[in-house]
């Protein structure tokens, strides 16, 4: 398996001031990061993807659909076309970049709700968008790895369950799933048979704590999850992510407040000790 950390960390757009926490990741021994594709032109992933060359860093990426105008599952047309060019801008980005994958929750936008559950026809527009995006990714040696979130923050997907269902309706081998400790902790009744349930279908695991600060300090148990995964056979991405306090772009749809972890150091230093001891130990 390899290591990274979700960069959300830090900030939602990676700039040249981040750089030396960057470096200071290599220095950790962490494999890699996951870059945030929020905003931003291709040119500026193009220059970060030289960058991370240089400090001899892999990466992934992670967006979302950032508004209702611009939803690829919406009954308006016009809509669903703008959804579309965002995720083939989305995608841009992670090629300029040189990810490996495009994670995060890109099926609908984070916080809106409809006071129902995905339709039929919402499933469908879903699928189709989500189809002719693996194809693209596929081309450019890209996989997908969509994030199931908590019913918080959206009704589309939520469950393990749900999401086997829909990789069935996407029907498309670039296509796979990012499962997050921190949402299934809330959506699912044992998470090892959460893992059990999406199979050989994980593209990233996210090791996120139950308040989204350094995992291991709170009460998931991922002595159980590690074990589940690697009973599955993954030798992907594990991934950290822990958010920092009032990150403008997420700040709605991640209500987080406070500082969750004392400083960068603790958390980047301490976070590749447990993933790398659970590992093993699970092992």
């Amino acid at each position: 398996m390899q290591v990274g950390i979700n960069l959300l960390c830090l900030s939602g757009f990676i700039e040249e001031q981040h750089l030396p926490h960057i470096r200071r990741l290599k220095e950790l021994g962490y494999d890699g990061v996951e870059i945030p594709v929020l905003r931003g032109s291709v040119a500026h992933y193009e220059w970060l993807g030289r960058e991370l060359d240089a400090i001899g860093l892999r990466r992934t990426c992670t967006s979302v659909v950032p508004s209702i105008a611009a939803n690829p599952i919406s009954s308006d047309a016009a809509v669903r076309q703008a959804g579309r060019e965002h995720l083939d801008w989305a995608l841009d980005c992670a090629t300029a970049l040189g990810s490996e994958s495009v994670g995060g929750p890109f099926h609908a936008p984070i916080g809106h709700f409809t006071g129902f559950g995905p339709t039929a026809n919402e499933l469908r527009y879903g699928a189709e968008a989500h189809n002719a995006m693996a194809e693209r990714a596929r081309t450019n040696g890209i996989y997908l790895s969509l994030e199931p979130l908590n019913r918080f923050e959206t009704y589309f997907l939520n469950t393990m369950e749900q999401t086997r269902a829909y990789i069935g309706l996407v029907d498309h081998p670039n296509f796979h799933i990012m499962y997050d400790t921190f949402h299934a902790n809330i959506e699912e009744q044992s998470q090892s048979r959460a893992v059990a349930t999406l199979g050989k279908h994980m593209g990233v695991l996210h090791v996120s704590e139950n308040d989204r600060g350094i995992p291991g300090r709170g009460h998931i148990d991922f002595a159980e999850i590690f074990a589940a995964v690697r009973q599955q056979g993954f030798d992907g991405w594990v991934t950290l992510e822990a958010f920092g306090a009032g990150l403008p772009e997420l700040a709605a749809a991640t209500c987080v407040w406070r500082p969750l972890f004392p400083d960068f150091e603790t958390l980047f230093a301490d976070g590749i000790t447990f993933i790398r001891q659970g590992w093993a130990a699970a092992g």
